[in-house]
């Protein structure tokens, strides 16, 4: 089976285009088979494109697994000031997304492999929907790295399924890594995350603004079961799933 975080994908190539539509913004977006999502904007991508705290104005900040641009690409026109680091480990997304950007003129977009010694050592933010599929061990070691490049006032933003994994990650992020975790939304099964250090520099627990927040809903927390639901926490991610990701090959 080819997968999408892969750096050169085996798939025969497919050329197609997504159209991204915002009330902010609208971009047509080339993609091809051998990346995540290519033939529709994943419902968990739109999910953050639609809710998350908007970028800084500038700074340096982070898509962590572009794909073919979605994410990059928006956090590029809402700050035209800010250099928008796309990155993934599959190299015909890399490319995708550098077509797109130009296409689109965003020059402030500049797509990387993981390992680009080019890439600050310090973020102003984090957006991502993460490459569950690569499993949860991978997963955690991706996270722990990028996460610890956030500057001690800036954020990530991950989107992710409930039924992939988003309270185990949740729980995991706050209870095990010590990160400050509050969910901003939660629409269709998916959970958008607010991930920050547990306290500012001032010492003062630190909680994103705006979009109103909570550490979890009543009756919701995820290290509990969801009686009404059935639904119980698996402590682990689903990792066969074909459409959603943390995108380290996005959507």
């Amino acid at each position: 089976m080819a997968h999408y975080f892969t750096p050169q994908p085996s798939a025969a190539h497919r050329p197609g285009q997504v159209r991204v539509v915002l009330p902010d913004l609208y971009l047509e977006l080339s993609t091809d088979s051998g990346v995540f999502s290519p033939g529709r904007l994943d419902p968990g991508t739109r999910f953050l494109l639609e809710q998350a705290p908007l970028p800084p104005a500038s700074g340096d900040i982070l898509d962590l697994g572009c794909g073919y641009g979605p994410i990059a690409c928006a956090l590029a026109a809402r700050s035209p000031g800010a250099t928008v680091w796309a990155v993934d480990v599959n190299e015909r997304a890399l490319g995708l997304c550098a077509a797109n950007a130009e296409r689109a003129g965003l020059a402030n977009v500049r797509c990387a492999t993981p390992d680009n010694p080019d890439i600050p050592s310090r973020l102003a933010g984090i957006w991502s929907n993460p490459p569950v599929r690569i499993g949860k061990e991978p997963l955690h070691a991706m996270l722990r790295q990028w996460l610890g490049r956030l500057a001690p006032d800036a954020a990530a933003t991950l989107v992710m399924g409930r039924n992939l994994g988003a309270d185990s990650l949740h729980a995991w992020l706050e209870k095990e890594e010590g990160w400050s975790v509050a969910r901003l939304s939660a629409r269709s099964g998916y959970r958008l995350l607010h991930v920050a250090l547990a306290s500012a520099p001032d010492g003062k627990n630190r909680h994103p603004i705006g979009r109103g927040s909570q550490p979890y809903p009543p009756g919701d927390d995820p290290r509990t079961p969801d009686v009404a639901s059935g639904h119980k926490p698996s402590g682990g991610y689903v990792t066969d799933h074909p459409e959603q990701s943390v995108e380290s090959s996005d959507g």
